[in-house]
């Protein structure tokens, strides 16, 4: 069959990676891809990869792409083609496609869409307020005394969440969302939940629309340095499993959230089918959701992808056609660690154009995958052509040996202004003794 991924950061080559493993491909292409995904070839036809020069959210583009070359499968990696209905678009013209429409995608598209959900459905989450105005804004801060996180209700590529521990701290973060509109439209409304304590996972969970499958935990490192300082960033990191649960813990607290969960979606007329991603603390209270996003995290699925057993055609194509009852999901009892290399100035402006060297040296050592996220082809060279540029993955037996790997491949790369943080895994290093 035929199949047409969106996107074009690590997540999608993670996803066309794998995707190029089912014996069931003969074609595939990438909207619009980057210099890693058009290097990918398929094991059933031999064929590589096709890199189309469509961006994921250019709906009328991508819609007449699939009415000339007709995929049997629409496969959408990135939050904002779903916000914007793609999938509806999609199927109102009769193609099979893979991810929530545009309703169930409000999980992520509105934090508060999302809060709202969670508390009329008795999800457990953080107290929260929802404001327009930034005085009313800065009160509820204050009655939190100020430790509370303020976010953007709409999409900011993963950086619209400010974090406060104080009354000023928190006023700040009001006027830089509502006054300043750093995040532009995102922000014309926030969110403002108490800041929890605990230690912070990332759960995933494809789904049917009435079955839940969840995945093994991870855990991301959203900010730019080493010890979790400095800004928010999309993901400089992750690692699978986390040591936080045992398999029995992540089973209860899977039924904590998605039972409720799934039941709110039937009360509600939400068809949720594709990957539902809650990021959950584990605070002395009990598990927590922060925030729920609507499809693979990045970059958690560059570390989920190697360590799934099953087919993700198979698995895809079950979401899509409600049968993931059937489905038993296969995991590699392997860890898998994932470095993000970002460009100088990340999460901020950076310049692109920089030339990348020692990708296939990389890959040469065991277990090491070298997923491309902001690459491109340019006079025969791959060069940086966004904020996180590589995320640099590698398999063993312990997170410790999975770490050392990438941390070794990683060695073996080269751009200008390169930086990543060097304590990814930590966490699970210390917990672990």
């Amino acid at each position: 069959m035929n199949v047409l991924v969106l996107g074009s950061g690590g997540r999608e080559h993670a996803l066309v990676w794998k995707l190029a493993q089912s014996a069931r491909i003969s074609r595939m292409w990438v909207a619009p891809g980057n210099a890693g995904t058009a290097l990918e070839r398929l094991a059933g036809s031999g064929a590589s990869v096709e890199n189309v020069p469509v961006g994921a959210d250019q709906l009328d583009a991508l819609l007449e792409f699939a009415r000339t070359h007709r995929p049997d499968l629409t496969v959408v990696g990135p939050d904002n083609p779903l916000a914007l209905g793609v999938v509806d678009r999609f199927q109102a013209a009769g193609f099979r496609i893979w991810g929530p429409n545009q309703r169930a995608a409000q999980f992520e598209t509105s934090k508060a869409f999302s809060q709202d959900f969670m508390e009329r459905h008795g999800i457990p989450t953080a107290r929260s307020g929802t404001f327009t105005d930034p005085a009313e804004a800065k009160r509820y801060c204050a009655s939190l005394g100020g430790r509370c996180a303020v976010k953007a209700d709409g999409l900011a590529l993963g950086k619209g969440v400010l974090l406060a521990k104080s009354v000023a701290e928190a006023e700040r973060a009001v006027d830089e969302i509502l006054v300043d509109k750093a995040f532009g439209q995102a922000g014309a409304k926030l969110v403002i939940q108490e800041l929890m304590e605990g230690m912070e996972i990332s759960l995933h969970a494809i789904c049917d629309g009435r079955t839940a499958k969840l995945f093994p935990t991870s855990q991301d490192h959203k900010r730019s340095h080493d010890g979790d300082t400095g800004l928010n960033t999309g993901g400089m990191g992750t690692y699978s499993p986390a040591p936080f649960l045992t398999d029995a813990e992540l089973d209860q607290v899977g039924d904590k959230i998605l039972r409720p969960w799934l039941a709110g979606c039937a009360a509600d007329g939400i068809d949720f089918r594709g990957l539902l991603y809650p990021g959950v603390m584990l605070t002395a209270a009990g598990p927590r959701v922060i925030e729920f996003n609507a499809r693979f995290g990045d970059p958690e699925t560059q570390v989920y992808l190697p360590r799934l057993e099953n087919d993700l055609l198979d698995l895809l194509e079950a979401s899509v056609d409600g049968t993931l009852d059937r489905v038993t999901l296969r995991w590699s009892r392997e860890a898998c660690v994932c470095v993000v290399a970002a460009a100088a100035g990340y999460p901020g402006p950076v310049t692109k154009g920089q030339v990348i060297t020692g990708i296939d040296a990389a890959n040469a050592l065991p277990g090491v995958k070298v997923f491309h996220a902001g690459t491109a082809l340019k006079d025969g060279n791959i060069v940086t052509n966004g904020g996180r540029v590589l995320g640099v993955t590698a398999m063993g037996a312990d997170i410790a040996m999975a770490r050392t790997r990438a941390y070794e491949a990683l060695s073996k790369v080269h751009f200008d202004g390169m930086h990543f943080r060097r304590d990814i895994g930590s966490k699970a290093l210390a917990a672990c003794g």
